[in-house]
């Protein structure tokens, strides 16, 4: 008989087996298209050091990523908002990802500030921004559209420069969120494991890029030109090469655990029951004998049947709801603060703040609410969750039916 680390470490050997395998399926599986997004082009150089572009520096990395994802997932298709050294304006760049219908849009940038000292990579997801060092990164990449034709109309007023037009991005509906900071999140593991940059973090900002497309988007900021450290390795074949592969491994991880849902949640049970073994392991003596260690898989055997026979005997809290609002902070859920709506309540996630409302039990019935959130907020959605975890909307309608 094998003891519980030795079970343990089989079932993390199996699962690696079968995650490996529902990649490789899933990677040449079903289309998969990205569009990436090189900022800045033609009359727009972007942050300029020395003789060295950003507007050049994005594009050769973009062309790199896109052929690297290419030679790692030949099925995956790509587009580019520009290939060429041209001047494409923001919201042609958001159109160009929602009239492909994209799973993914991916907007490379290179930073600068005034402190040379400052270097390291960084993403950013569409959000209120948490310090002014943000809103000057989003201040800085959305003054673009002041040298668009007709910027003032095409953009309702938004003033790029000014912080009070930020306030919009305070209670912005973003459908996406959850899916564009794990993209962002390993964008940045991976920045720092491989490709060894410095790591900034995650970053919420108001993005207009961002805002005007609908899929998962990032923002991110390659490395500092203002560092002449960073600058010379942006501008190197060799450092375009390592963060294009460093970027293309980030979208072969979301793009597996996009088509293989619960893959991740797995992988987390069966840390969990190494890590529990362990425990178990220290605390038995070396006297203990093959049998006890024995006796005790039998009954914890016995125990996960039992539990697994009373889960699926007890009834599931299934409902429906409404998805108005995603918020960088806290805000008292009565009528005024949501246009009038009553029946609003708050799920917090990371110091993130999403707001929804009402609950129905019924499909039919949750569409109903939906019309009358979307009078007030046009970009409402149904959502739909079990035993306080959200699911899709097949999936409820699954467990619903006889």
């Amino acid at each position: 008989m094998i003891n519980r680390s030795w079970l343990a470490l089989l079932i993390l050997l199996t699962f690696c087996c079968v995650t490996n395998n529902l990649n490789a399926k899933n990677l040449n599986g079903k289309s998969f298209k990205i569009v990436i997004d090189p900022g800045h082009g033609g009359h727009d150089p972007g942050a300029i050091y020395q003789n060295i572009r950003e507007k050049d520096i994005v594009l050769k990395l973009a062309l790199k990523l896109g052929k690297q994802i290419e030679q790692e997932m030949p099925d995956v298709k790509i587009e580019y908002t520009r290939s060429t050294d041209i001047f494409i304006p923001l919201h042609e760049r958001a159109e160009k990802a929602i009239n492909s219908k994209a799973d993914l849009f991916l907007s490379l940038h290179a930073n600068s500030c005034p402190t040379p000292s400052v270097s390291g990579t960084e993403t950013f997801v569409l959000g209120m921004h948490k310090t002014e060092e943000n809103l000057e990164v989003a201040k800085k990449e959305n003054a673009v559209i002041l040298i668009e034709d007709d910027y003032s109309t095409r953009y309702e007023g938004f003033d790029p420069n000014s912080s009070e037009s930020y306030i919009m991005f305070d209670l912005v509906q973003e459908e996406y969120f959850d899916q564009s900071v794990s993209m962002a999140a390993l964008v940045q593991g991976k920045f720092k494991n491989q490709a060894l940059r410095r790591d900034r973090g995650v970053k919420q900002a108001g993005f207009l890029v961002l805002r005007q497309t609908s899929m998962p988007s990032i923002l991110i900021e390659a490395g500092y030109l203002s560092n002449a450290d960073e600058a010379a390795y942006l501008n190197s074949a060799n450092g375009q090469e390592q963060l294009a592969i460093a970027i293309c491994d980030a979208v072969k991880s979301y793009k597996a655990g996009f088509e293989t849902r619960n893959g991740f949640e797995l992988h987390d049970l069966v840390v969990e029951e190494q890590l529990a073994s362990e425990k178990a392991n220290e605390e038995d003596s070396k006297e203990k004998t093959v049998e006890k260690v024995n006796k005790k898989l039998a009954i914890s055997t016995e125990l996960k049947k039992t539990n697994s026979i009373v889960e699926k005997q007890r009834p599931k809290e299934l409902y429906y709801s409404i998805q108005i609002a995603v918020a960088g902070k806290k805000l008292d859920t009565k009528p005024y603060n949501f246009r009038g709506l009553k029946s609003i309540y708050m799920v917090e996630h990371n110091g993130v703040y999403k707001y929804y409302y009402a609950k129905e039990q019924s499909y039919n019935d949750v569409l109903k609410r939906k019309s009358e959130a979307q009078q007030h907020y046009n970009d409402a959605f149904v959502t739909a969750f079990c035993d306080g975890k959200q699911i899709s909307i097949e999936e409820a309608r699954n467990l619903q039916s006889p």
